[in-house]
């Protein structure tokens, strides 16, 4: 049956994006087909000012309001003025709340958005990881000016671990091998130095790490791979990039991966503030 086209808006009030409160409201809506019933969302109220000036609204226009508010002072002034202007008013989370501060016995943060929030927060760390695999090993090296880190160092220096241990908490990181007589990536010196990390390590743990790695891939042991003289070139010309570049370099010796990651990241909190995607916002 086709519904008359002047039905009463329903008003969403929020104290946040009012997402939730709208997806609730029109998941009611979609049971009853065809109807013309308009639905407002009166998002990121707090004041008493806003609360009126939405009820005048509201009244003017016959509605009824629908609300999600989670601060209990801002509900309750909501609240008083639906009733002191006779508007019809639907708390979708308040009997909610209160239940959970009684059984609870604790008060909420009373922050709109945090579910928001926290998907945001996940979704950042999945694109994170994704731009880190697609970014390890140098791969896609013309890309890494959008990174939010970029290590370099020579094979075994733990680039690739580090790199994936620092996108699990949201970090895009990019990261160059560093091999003499391969081509480096003109982006290492366009990007901002204050953003790019050089590995180094001591020659003896890296010949170590790559003795192992050796034994393990029935590689041929004479290799120039783990040859002190070769190694040391290799260290040698690394240190040379990082100065040319000025970059900062950390010395991952005998350290482990959450140790260099917290140095990483307490850097670059003194260098851009706390804000971590101030300069590379999704």
């Amino acid at each position: 049956m086709e519904q008359n086209s002047n039905m009463p808006p329903i008003y969403v009030v929020s104290g946040g994006k009012g997402v939730a409160g709208h997806t609730l409201v029109e998941s009611m809506l979609i049971q009853y087909p065809n109807h013309k019933i308009p639905v407002i969302i009166e998002p990121e109220v707090s004041t008493q000012e806003q609360i009126d000036t939405i009820t005048d609204k509201v009244v003017a226009n016959n509605g009824v309001i629908a609300h999600t508010m989670v601060d209990h002072i801002a509900r309750r002034k909501l609240v008083d003025a639906c009733e002191k202007k006779e508007i019809r008013h639907f708390d979708l989370v308040g009997n909610m709340s209160d239940y959970l501060d009684t059984v609870l016995d604790m008060k909420p943060v009373e922050q709109p958005g945090l579910h928001r929030l926290r998907d945001m927060e996940y979704y950042r760390r999945v694109r994170a990881i994704e731009f880190t695999m697609q970014h390890d090993d140098g791969q896609h090296a013309e890309k890494i000016a959008t990174a939010d880190i970029v290590l370099a160092g020579v094979s075994r220096t733990g680039k690739t671990p580090l790199s994936i241990y620092l996108a699990m908490f949201g970090w895009k990181v990019a990261n160059v091998p560093i091999v003499p007589g391969t081509p480096i990536p003109d982006t290492l010196f366009q990007i901002d130095p204050n953003r790019v990390f050089g590995l180094t390590i001591s020659m003896a743990y890296l010949i170590a790490q790559r003795s192992s790695r050796v034994s393990r891939i029935h590689m041929d042991p004479n290799t120039d791979y783990i040859d002190r003289r070769k190694v040391r070139m290799e260290l040698d010309f690394a240190a040379n990039l990082f100065k040319k570049g000025g970059f900062k370099v950390l010395n991952i010796t005998n350290k482990p991966i959450e140790y260099s990651a917290n140095e990483i990241i307490t850097i670059l909190t003194s260098r851009f503030g706390k804000e971590k995607w101030k300069a590379h916002e999704d």
